[in-house]
């Protein structure tokens, strides 16, 4: 599978290991955790992953221009790789709930986000423009696709893990104090606090309290506050396996740093040789004005994609059955969904362009992109059939949650997930492989970072989202996604030829 690419593919991709599983750990977990930490609701919480999301992708333009102007790409992802570290570092310090001050500690969890974002703004970007320039010896050009779509296969696999992990330790330190877990309740016991329950949702309270509860409940304002500390413990500490994946990745980046292609070494060898040419500055206008086309049309499907980390995640927990015959799991694992898929289909992917490419038929990087948007559209056609009769979100809450007789099947999800990853192995790794061959040699971390700075916007407008899906019918909030891929994908198909053409 990997015979005709370059030997450093493998150390870059185990490299990006550690970043993509604290990425899941956080993708699976960080809305939940805002919700049962402070008590913010689903728009809050989602404005601030959003946030996050955006500023992970926005801040790799800033890294990609350090990289590009100091031509010092290794030590910039270094860089990032540390700071990364340092950010869960912080999160993983345990802190009281109910917190004593809310904007101290909320701000502090933001300052912590803020590190990892910008730790992640150095690294991502640069990695992958330095996988790109081994790509850009002649004799792996045709197969820098089939290149970046194992890169990506490869990086997900830690993602498969993380949503599986972060559950699990809350879970176990849950049990540790005497209590089970149950994905409701968090909600429940600050809407005790602040004395807004219902009467019907007080009914539902007192039913799961005492569910959960290894010894009986005398005072259900105590029981409240120690079962909420004691699940933000096992939250923080889920943070904390990050760090671990970060330092293995960071040993492996150390280890391997040497024979990654050094872009200052090769410029200054060119300029010795006198071998420097530069591209007519037409073909750079053309080149960037193509990327941009391209950045803002993929605006839209990060916009639908990246909802399994918010609206899908708050699905999985209002709506969905997650007790299927007598085996429990959490609204987290679906989170596991995505990378396993990627790891699964990417072989079958991979085949079938290269069976393709080899009768003289394979579809254009920009056809690719195209097709994916609308594969992505198909994923949330089978969101909005399977939730046409399931109630407002609004009633969700006033009842303290949905009997689980009128939940949906979890495969609902599952074959969603499953959709949506084959339009991301379309779209991702395709998009990355197009613009390190477009990009002009000189901007080529730039450009890296404002694909990712694509997908920054297209996560800034998640917060939409939690919005609708906090105020109108579920089915409705799945259509609005429908009609961002499908508009997408019809732009994109307007501008292949333009777009086939400057790729050449």
């Amino acid at each position: 599978m990997f015979k005709g690419h370059p030997k450093g593919l493998i150390p870059a991709a185990l490299a990006n290991m550690g970043e993509r599983f604290g990425f899941y750990t956080m993708m699976a977990i960080l809305v939940l955790f805002l919700q049962a930490k402070f008590g913010l609701d689903g728009t809050d919480a989602g404005w601030i992953y959003a946030t996050f999301y955006s500023s992970i992708y926005f801040l790799a333009i800033v890294g990609g221009i350090i990289a590009d102007r100091t031509k010092n790409y290794k030590g910039t992802i270094l860089a990032g790789l540390l700071m990364m570290a340092f950010g869960y570092v912080l999160l993983a310090i345990p802190t009281p709930t109910p917190v004593p001050n809310l904007t101290l500690y909320l701000a502090a969890t933001c300052v912590a986000l803020a590190v990892i974002a910008f730790g992640n703004g150095l690294f991502k970007g640069n990695l992958q423009a330095l996988v790109g320039q081994m790509y850009d010896d002649p004799k792996y050009d045709k197969v820098r696709d089939s290149g970046f779509s194992l890169f990506y296969m490869f990086i997900n696999v830690g993602g498969i893990f993380a949503p599986m992990i972060a559950p699990s330790i809350r879970s176990w330190w849950l049990a540790r104090a005497g209590y089970q877990y149950n994905a409701n309740l968090p909600e429940l016991c600050h809407q005790h606090l602040g004395g807004t329950l219902t009467e019907k949702a007080a009914e539902r309270f007192h039913e799961i309290a005492n569910q959960v509860s290894a010894t009986p409940i005398t005072d259900y304002t105590v029981f409240c506050n120690d079962y909420l500390n004691v699940f933000n413990e096992g939250f923080h500490y889920a943070f904390a396996v990050a760090i671990v994946a970060m330092l293995i990745s960071l040993a492996i980046y150390l280890k391997n740093k040497a024979n990654f292609p050094d872009p200052a070494k090769k410029a200054a060898e060119a300029k010795a040789n006198n071998t420097v040419t530069q591209m007519d500055i037409k073909e750079v206008k053309q080149r960037i004005y193509a990327l941009l086309a391209v950045f803002g049309v993929v605006i839209f499907f990060w916009f639908s994609f990246h909802q399994n980390g918010l609206t899908l995640t708050m699905f999985a927990r209002d709506y969905t059955v997650l007790n299927i015959g007598g085996f429990s799991f959490d609204p987290e694992i679906f989170q596991s969904m995505n990378p396993f898929f990627v790891v699964a289909l990417t072989p079958i992917v991979v085949g079938i362009f290269g069976w393709l490419r080899n009768r003289g038929i394979e579809p254009s990087t920009p056809k690719k992109i195209a097709i994916g948007m609308f594969i992505a559209a198909l994923a949330y056609v089978l969101m909005t059939l399977g939730s046409l009769n399931v109630p407002l979100f609004s009633e969700v809450t006033e009842m303290g949650g949905l009997p689980e007789a009128a939940k949906v099947t979890p495969f609902l999800l599952i074959g969603a997930y499953f959709i949506l990853t084959v339009a991301e192995l379309f779209i991702s790794p395709l998009g990355i492989s197009f613009v390190s061959k477009v990009a002009p040699p000189q901007y080529q971390g730039l450009m890296q970072g404002l694909w990712l700075g694509a997908t920054g916007a297209g996560n800034q407008l998640l917060v939409f989202g939690a919005m609708l899906y906090a105020g109108v019918p579920i089915w409705l909030t799945w259509t609005v996604f429908i009609v961002a891929c499908a508009i997408s994908m019809i732009i994109m198909l307007v501008m292949v030829k333009w777009l086939e053409r400057v790729s050449q």
